[in-house]
């Protein structure tokens, strides 16, 4: 009880003593399993379906998850070497000053996922209710489940860690169950020869491009948890083999679903748990998509306190909490405007995201040599990260510029190979570039202090 009391609300932005820390290979495994296996996830395997084939939608769905896990797992190893939040970490590319707003950009985008997970909890806790007792009522019930988000939340990363255990165990009960139901009911040779649609919204291309998006979305967060990984090992393969599989059981189950329900005549809807009524799992799927949605949504009121605490750390950890959680409510009243607006807020998630992460990631490995000062970072005493007065010229205009050219190739010009590894690439080399131009004069003559460890320059 005494635990429960000094760790209730108390998590900070300040670097993570090693001997504080709790998620083994375990709870590392289990927390990016449960991350993935949820609604969002299977919404996405359902879009492949019939614009792409089965087969080929499945092969997206593995080379897309094997590919953009890895720089998931490299971001979250520099949070478990520093031991600081993902925010607080990216001061060290951006500038004291300048990672204001990507924390900003991160809260703001957190909040919007959080009400599309918890309309989506709300939906599924109201399918079991109604299931049960006949009374139905949306609103109350996604009330409900903020109320119950918040309340973990503040416990802390803690609570995170113990919730997401045991919805892991039980997603993967109920998806291997679910799919020996489907493919002992149906006949396989049929989804692999299902017809495809004569106008296809997604290629195979762009499935691979979407399931590269989803992984690189949660890369904002990574640090928030691996943080608290007791070593380097079991967090990277903890968090890559937890993500993969997760990719694979959801959206894999996606558009298994998806394509039974087309050849059973279904109408196809974005709550899987009315398709799988249809199989006989409708209360069990409900009850697990709620814990499922229920701990994701944790996960993203979780780091979006801790972006909002990156720019005024002496707030305290449960205040921003609970103000964000009622946020997060009045948003998941809008409801089905959520959903219809789905799959443009996961591209929006990439566009703002994918630039920042490229260039954390040149900066600490290429540029930085891997050596970034955690408690340098965290308190800015010697002013070592503070570039040009706080901000980073070259981090601003590559992230800039990196927006842009992701913006423009893919709601203005879309790209037939899809735009998220290309923006990868094209923001992370011309961070390269323009450090090399822009801070090289300064580090040689030591006015720049910022660079004073910058490899090669």
């Amino acid at each position: 009880m005494a635990d429960w009391i000094e760790n209730f609300g108390n998590d900070n932005v300040r670097p993570t003593p090693k001997n504080a820390r709790t998620m083994t290979f375990f709870k590392t495994f289990t927390l990016w399993l449960a991350a993935n296996v949820v609604i969002t996830s299977v919404l996405t395997g359902m879009l492949f379906i019939p614009s792409i084939s089965y087969t080929t939608a499945m092969w997206a769905i593995l080379l897309g998850s094997l590919i953009g896990a890895i720089p998931l797992v490299l971001t979250g190893l520099i949070g478990t070497r520093t031991g600081l939040p993902t925010m607080v970490m990216s001061r060290a590319a951006f500038g004291q000053r300048g990672a204001v707003l990507p924390a900003v950009a991160n809260t703001i985008v957190l909040i919007g996922w959080s009400w599309i997970q918890a309309y989506m909890a709300g939906l599924s806790l109201n399918y079991a209710i109604e299931y049960m007792t006949g009374y139905s009522n949306i609103n109350l019930f996604v009330l409900l489940t903020e109320l119950i988000v918040v309340a973990i939340t503040i416990y802390g990363h803690r609570g995170v860690e113990q919730l997401e255990k045991w919805v892991s165990i039980a997603m993967l009960i109920l998806s291997f169950v679910v799919f020996f139901k489907l493919f002992t009911t149906y006949e396989v040779g049929s989804l692999l020869s299902i017809p495809m649609s004569e106008n296809p919204e997604v290629t195979a291309i762009i499935a691979f491009d979407i399931v590269v998006a989803t992984a690189f979305s949660w890369m904002s967060s990574v640090c928030d948890f691996n943080r608290n990984c007791t070593s380097e090992k079991k967090g990277m393969l903890g968090t890559y083999i937890g993500y993969i599989l997760a990719s694979l059981i959801a959206m894999g189950l996606g558009a298994t679903v998806s394509g039974f329900s087309i050849l059973s005549g279904m109408e196809q809807t974005y709550d899987p748990t009315v398709l799988l009524s249809q199989y006989g799992f409708g209360l069990v799927a409900a009850i697990v998509v709620f814990f499922s949605v229920l701990s994701t949504n944790v996960m993203a009121l979780y780091s979006a306190t801790m972006s909002f605490m990156t720019v005024i750390p002496k707030v305290g950890f449960w205040k921003p909490a609970l103000v964000m959680g009622i946020l997060c409510t009045l948003g998941a009243l809008l409801k089905e405007t959520l959903m219809a607006n789905f799959y443009n807020f996961v591209l929006l998630i990439a566009t703002m995201f994918i630039p920042v992460f490229s260039i954390i990631l040149v900066d600490y490995f290429l540029l930085k040599k891997a050596e970034y000062d955690a408690e340098e970072i965290y308190s800015n005493a010697k002013g070592t990260y503070m570039y040009s007065k706080g901000i980073n010229i070259a981090a601003f205009s590559a992230y800039i510029l990196g927006a842009v050219f992701a913006y423009y190739f893919t709601y203005i010009t879309p790209l037939v190979t899809g735009a998220t590894i290309l923006t990868f690439l094209f923001s992370g080399g011309l961070y390269w570039v323009l450090m090399k131009l822009m801070y090289q004069k300064s580090a040689q003559t030591k006015e720049d202090p910022s660079m004073k460890n910058v490899g090669g320059l």
